[in-house]
């Protein structure tokens, strides 16, 4: 394949991802390049990089297994076998994932001149559609019970009752909250806003609800480091000292939080860093909030993202199935 070091001088990412680079790609010094180039430099998002590098490197496996060793040799035929063989084992929108990886992984292989055509275009997914998302939500109720038993006369429960009412009071993906800094809250008409820098590179600014006010402003009281602009606002702690490091929580730090306070207040839904997202929407729909301004407080491209989070209809059910007295 040439030198390894010529092979990936150039990008910074290539380092990590030069032992992932399946032998179905790395046969040949052009494709193994276009490969790297695809997860670095296309792919920017590092969630959707690692799912989609695992998902090709599942496929690329599976052709091995095959006795596929040439990217030439694989057609449509074999992707389709390939997708009903992960359907045995995977949900349909897992399935969906892996093969969308392929394809875009595919295509960029054929804008340069790798292969000829793309084996993956021709070839269906399974069908799915949803109308109602997942996300384990809370009532209002709950959502309230939840802050209020959080501890107010220690930085981290500060801290964490900020980091939660942020999520339900702007409908704010955890990523984005995380990597909040001290300079994304500010003021602006006599109120208080934030800035949140959401996938895609979307910046989206947001008035704080006057409940998020009040707990961020007592969280910065208390911890003066959250002032700087650039220091990150929700950092993780040191060992058990309780003191703030200067490194941003990760997405598993908020969740094991988040799972924390939710069992010591009794909660036994089993929520996670995206129910904050669908209790927020779904309380301001309840109480007359129209669907097309929490597509834009929640920074969907679709109001049909922003209804998978709408769960009005559970309680609707729930009111429906009582009424069978037996």
């Amino acid at each position: 394949m040439g030198s390894k070091t010529g092979l990936v001088r150039s990008s910074g990412y290539s380092y990590a991802l030069l032992g992932q680079i399946p032998p179905l790609f790395a046969r040949s010094e052009s494709a193994a390049r276009h490969f790297l180039e695809f997860f670095a430099a296309h792919i920017r998002n590092p969630n959707t990089r690692r799912a989609y590098l695992r998902n090709v490197r599942e496929f690329a496996a599976w052709c091995a297994a095959q006795n596929f060793d040439d990217l030439l040799e694989i057609e449509p035929l074999h992707v389709a076998a390939y997708v009903e063989a992960v359907g045995t084992r995977l949900s349909r929108p897992s399935v969906k994932q892996h093969l969308a990886a392929i394809r875009m992984l595919f295509d960029w292989l054929v804008v340069r001149q790798v292969i000829a055509s793309n084996p993956a275009a021709p070839v269906r997914g399974p069908r799915h559609s949803v109308r109602k998302g997942k996300t384990a939500v809370l009532t209002a109720d709950e959502a309230r019970e939840l802050l209020d038993s959080i501890e107010s006369d220690t930085l981290i429960g500060l801290r964490d009752r900020a980091l939660i009412a942020t999520m339900v009071y702007t409908f704010a993906r955890i990523g984005a909250v995380i990597r909040m800094r001290g300079e994304d809250v500010y003021v602006q008409g006599r109120r208080t806003w934030l800035r949140l820098h959401e996938k895609g590179g979307k910046r989206h600014e947001i008035p704080a609800h006057h409940a998020l006010d009040r707990y961020l402003e007592e969280y910065r009281l208390a911890d003066a480091a959250t002032e700087g602009p650039k220091a990150y606002l929700f950092r993780t702690i040191r060992g058990r000292t309780g003191r703030l490091t200067d490194e941003p929580l990760t997405q598993p730090d908020a969740y094991r939080m988040i799972r924390r306070r939710a069992l010591a207040c009794g909660i036994r839904t089993r929520i996670g860093n995206h129910s904050f997202r669908a209790t927020g929407i779904t309380e301001y729909l309840r109480n007359g909030g129209k669907l097309e301004i929490a597509q834009q407080m929640a920074a969907h491209e679709s109001a049909r993202t922003t209804g998978l989070y709408d769960r009005r209809d559970d309680e609707l059910s729930l009111d429906e199935v009582e009424r069978i007295r037996i």
